[in-house]
């Protein structure tokens, strides 16, 4: 029997992203300057406001009402009457230094010559032979769509986009999870006003869906347009945006399991973060070793305590190995302690806008996508 499974993304513009952006911008201008920069950057985003608050300790001198106006101006945003404009919005800035008594968890751990994790937690990475860069079909597909409606927004392609947006792939599987075809695809995207929604979606389907997705995959499949009519009011106008409320479209679409923490916003010594992509670094290249063809693994840490709790490590039968054999690998061959991580994969540098938006996995580009070999 086949079987149904969907995933979501969302464009740059979406009111989530868009604090999402400004908070990972905040980071990277810190750690331009200063690389031991403490960062926990929130924002709030709403109705022509832009609230950043959190706790930063830094030596960089930076300003962030600038850094958040030339961000909205990236994305697109100039326009109050439909979204949010980047020369006007309210700005208000509410930023103190990081805790003391998280600091000393972190800096005095029971190895003194190690960080201690930042926070306690659990986080997961996932991995899959589905596709060349190891991510589920499904919101594979989903970033590459929400992708290129951007870049036919900006590009002039198809002039009547506007920033916000989100969509959804649905994907028809066969009973032991291989993928067959597209069974849905649902794109809402905002747009100017006065335009005629039929000639837009052919314009969607032809210069978007058919330039992304293999025909292979495009036999029968229903095509769902802006269901409620038109999307005019998008942004923070039409929907207030908060940091940190699109995890799951920032890892694996609701294929693994997540460990409940954000990214966007946190410094590699949050391992909400960087044992998140730590966790996606080892399952990928066990996948790409061929140790298995799925592998999802969890790390969990105690705040101030540099070693991992525990590890486990699932393969969805997929593999000859044991979970014992897999975890002991696992430990011989990577430092999972924060200092561990952040060296490994060399996080404390300004590459987080570029992980921001359309999934923090699957990038080539980024460190812990990097195939070695085991």
């Amino acid at each position: 029997m086949n079987r149904l499974f969907t995933s979501e993304s969302v464009t740059e513009g979406h009111p989530d992203k868009l604090c999402d952006y400004i908070s990972d911008s905040v980071l990277d201008a810190c750690l331009i300057q200063d690389p031991t920069s403490r960062v926990a950057c929130e924002v709030v985003a709403g109705k022509g406001k832009i609230f950043i608050t959190g706790e930063i300790t830094t030596r960089a001198k930076i300003d962030i009402e600038q850094i958040a106006r030339n961000t909205i101006k990236e994305i697109g945003y100039d326009d109050p009457k439909t979204g949010i404009d980047y020369r006007t919005c309210e700005i208000l800035v509410n930023i103190s230094q990081q805790s003391p008594d998280i600091a000393q968890g972190v800096d005095n751990s029971f190895d003194k010559k190690k960080l201690g994790a930042g926070d306690q937690g659990l986080m997961f990475g996932y991995a899959t032979d589905e596709t060349d860069n190891y991510l589920p079909i499904t919101i594979y597909y989903a970033h590459r769509l929400a992708a290129r409606l951007a870049e036919v927004r900006k590009n002039g392609e198809i002039p009547f986009l506007k920033p916000d947006g989100k969509v959804q792939v649905t994907f028809r599987f066969t009973s032991d999870g291989t993928p067959l075809d597209v069974d849905t695809i649902l794109i809402s995207t905002q747009h100017v006003d006065g335009i005629d929604l039929e000639d837009l979606k052919q314009d969607v389907l032809n210069k978007v869906v058919k330039v992304v997705i293999p025909e292979k995959y495009l036999s029968d499949f229903k095509f769902l347009f802006n269901p409620t009519g038109k999307f005019v009011i998008g942004g923070p106008l039409g929907d207030s945006g908060l940091t940190g409320r699109k995890i799951i479209v920032d890892t694996y679409g609701g294929v693994a399991h997540h460990g409940g923490g954000a990214f966007s916003g946190k410094d590699p010594t949050k391992v909400d973060r960087s044992a998140s992509y730590m966790a996606r670094y080892i399952a990928k290249n066990l996948v790409a070793n061929g140790y298995a063809k799925k592998c999802e693994i969890q790390i969990a840490y105690g705040i101030g305590i540099a070693e991992p709790i525990s590890i486990a490590v699932n393969t969805f039968g997929t593999s000859k190995y044991s979970e014992e054999f897999l975890i002991d690998l696992i430990q011989t061959t990577f430092d999972l302690t924060p200092s561990g991580i952040i060296e490994t994969l060399d996080l404390q540098r300004p590459i987080y806008k570029k992980t921001t938006n359309y999934g923090h996995f699957g990038k080539d580009y980024l460190p812990w996508e990097q195939i070695i070999k085991i």
